[in-house]
């Protein structure tokens, strides 16, 4: 593990606003580097942006980008004209090298959801993981934001909450989120150096502190309950923990596993825990089943797979991850061996990845809501997430009598497509889609076509298929029969919206 010393935040507020005055933000940055350099940081490259650096001169936003962006050395006459150079260098942010100053950590902006200016601080080269490789393959790196990171961001529930809890805080992101509307937030981690992280976060962010705790998963918490739980934890699934920030030291899926069981326990009535993950697909396994079998008792679950790779295309990506593709070809053999040995031994013929959401309930029935959607969304995904369980609740208050009784309006967001040959006088099926949040899509009958377009919360369901039954000289007893359980599958999955009936 490193154990290069870490700044401190005793001067973060007076760093804060010397960043901010240089404009060192998101949007700064998109200004100065232009959308492809922009981009191209991103993805871990950084040769756009410092020509783009270099034909911006020698003012403060370059000379920023320079140094904690890029980790490239900047003299110290421009140094100061960006930051109070000395504070900087007795807290540890900066060092000398000859005439010049160089970061000792990454310090990147990140624009928060209501256009807050905040910074995520990182060990050096590490901003951003995936396939393209961190440039560190030490055990204990820190990494900053990378795509699980908003990801897991986007579909969190924003309510305001008393406690919240970031389980393997990383470089603090999530608990830098949480910090905007829950009074009290902890984050904790297997690593010390990542609660250092978090600490500097957000002291540079502005945000309030966290109560920071070394340990693993909820070993730190004790018995200790919380109102939201988030985690993006070391799901990846490997042949061996070599790397802190990536591998859970537990074989297979059962880290992931572990965290959803043990969540349950640790939530307050009515409270959210929400993870990303990956699980395995096993040889002669439904993997719906798989993940079933981890939903703690007493919470409803809404787990969404959202991508599946077979296990090369899984091993690869991670070995690239890790700089591994770097190495001596007979090195990157052998360890992609011994990945898909692990594998095989494991009956492992793939690996989902996707987002688990629990909440604690108090029903007879939990509802738990395993599914497959590979599509694009619309984040961020936290208002989405209410709303699922809002509808969950609702219809297992509504058997299908009283559906037949309730009023129902067709979503705002949701479009009618009509598919068919051309010049056909009826279309062949009719599609509802949704422009925004989830943004499903799903084939309907005549029937079901007719019934969403004409709801407007003035009739109720009953009354609508008595008009259609009639109308299409259908049996109405007959169509009130069959027809209760696709609406419940247009109520579930949001295109249907109940309304107050009425008043008489």
């Amino acid at each position: 593990m490193s154990t290069t010393s870490l700044p401190t935040p005793a001067h973060a507020a007076e760093l804060r606003s010397a960043l901010l005055a240089a404009g060192f933000t998101a949007d700064g940055l998109l200004d100065l580097l232009g959308a492809p350099a922009y981009a191209a940081l991103a993805r871990s490259e950084t040769v756009p942006a410092l020509r783009a650096t270099r034909a911006g001169g020698d003012g403060p936003l370059a000379s920023l980008v320079r140094l904690f962006l890029l980790q490239q050395p900047v003299p110290y006459a421009h140094a100061e004209r960006a930051l109070p150079v000395e504070a900087a260098l007795a807290d540890g942010w900066l060092r000398r090298d000859g005439d010049e100053l160089r970061a000792t950590v990454d310090v990147r902006p990140y624009g928060g959801p209501d256009g807050e200016d905040w910074f995520i601080v990182s060990d050096l080269g590490c901003a951003v993981g995936g396939a393209g490789g961190i440039g560190s393959r030490e055990e204990g790196v820190v990494l900053g934001v990378g795509g699980a990171s908003t990801t897991l961001a986007g579909i969190t529930v924003r309510t305001p909450v008393g406690s919240a809890l970031d389980v393997g805080t990383g470089s603090g992101i999530q608990a830098l989120h949480a910090a905007q509307h829950a009074t009290r937030v902890t984050a904790t981690d297997v690593n010390p150096r990542a609660l250092e992280f978090t600490r500097l976060t957000l002291a540079l962010s502005g945000a309030q502190q966290a109560e920071l705790l070394t340990g693993s998963l909820f070993e730190p918490v004790g018995a200790a309950t919380y109102d939201l739980i988030v985690s993006n934890p070391p799901f990846v699934i490997s042949p061996g923990a070599r790397l802190t920030y990536r591998d859970g030291g537990m074989g297979g899926d059962d880290l992931c596993r572990t965290l959803v069981q043990q969540a349950g326990d640790r939530l307050n009535p009515g409270g959210y825990a929400q993870f990303l993950g990956n699980w395995q697909h096993v040889e002669g396994e439904d993997w719906r089943d798989r993940l079933r079998a981890w939903v703690p008792r007493g919470c409803d679950a809404w787990i969404v797979q959202r991508d599946v790779q077979d296990v090369t295309q899984y091993a690869e990506l991670w070995l690239r991850d890790a700089g591994d593709h770097r190495t001596d070809p007979a090195e990157y053999a052998r360890r992609y061996e011994e990945w898909l040995d692990e594998f095989e031994a494991r009956g492992t013929k793939s690996v989902g990845f996707g987002w688990i959401t629990l909440r604690r309930t108090d029903a007879a029935e939990p509802s738990i809501v395993i599914e497959e959607w590979p599509h694009t969304v619309e984040q961020p995904l936290g208002d989405a997430v209410l709303a699922h369980f809002a509808r969950q609740d609702y219809l297992r208050e509504h058997d299908d009598a009283a559906l037949l009784e309730a009023h129902f309006v067709l979503a705002a967001e949701v479009v009618q497509e009509q598919v068919g040959a051309p010049g056909a006088e009826d279309p062949e099926h009719v599609v509802l889609r949704q422009s925004r949040g989830m943004m499903r899509a799903t084939k309907v009958d005549t029937v079901g076509a007719g019934f969403a377009g004409v709801c407007d919360g003035s009739l109720s369901a009953g009354r609508i298929l008595d008009a259609i039954a009639q109308l299409m000289q259908e049996d109405a007893v007959v169509l009130r029969d069959r027809t209760p359980e696709a609406i419940r599958m247009l109520v579930e999955q949001g295109f249907l919206e109940p309304v107050a009936r009425p008043a008489q």
